[in-house]
């Protein structure tokens, strides 16, 4: 695999990284973070791949448990499932991206890093 393959190939697991947190808790946080921090200095494309992953699911963890507490009002539910659908097409969209060899921007996302 060439670096150019390899790059993209990180490139993508940062974004895919965000599905972990179905699975584990904060793994949508955690995954990412550690693929940016093992990566980040050998290839400044996932440099800037990892920072939009793990700013988009910082915020959507943000949205999550302002949704949550929104539930309580009957409104969050529906935000909950608005959320859920977003980030899995945003996520897809970003991977697809880091495989051509683009770089994506993330909508509603608090840039933290």
């Amino acid at each position: 695999m060439s670096s150019g393959n390899q790059e993209r190939t990180w490139a993508m697991f940062c974004h895919l990284g965000g599905f972990c947190g179905y699975f584990i808790p904060l793994g949508n946080i955690i995954v990412p973070l550690v693929l940016w921090l093992i990566k980040r200095e050998e290839y400044p494309f996932v440099n800037e791949h990892g920072k939009e992953a793990l700013n988009f699911n910082i915020s959507m963890l943000i949205y999550a448990i302002v949704s949550a507490v929104l539930a309580f009002v009957l409104v969050g539910f529906l935000l909950i499932g608005i959320l859920f659908i977003f980030h899995i097409v945003v996520i897809i969209k970003a991977t697809m991206a880091a495989n051509k060899g683009d770089y994506y921007s993330y909508p509603l996302t608090i840039r933290f890093l």
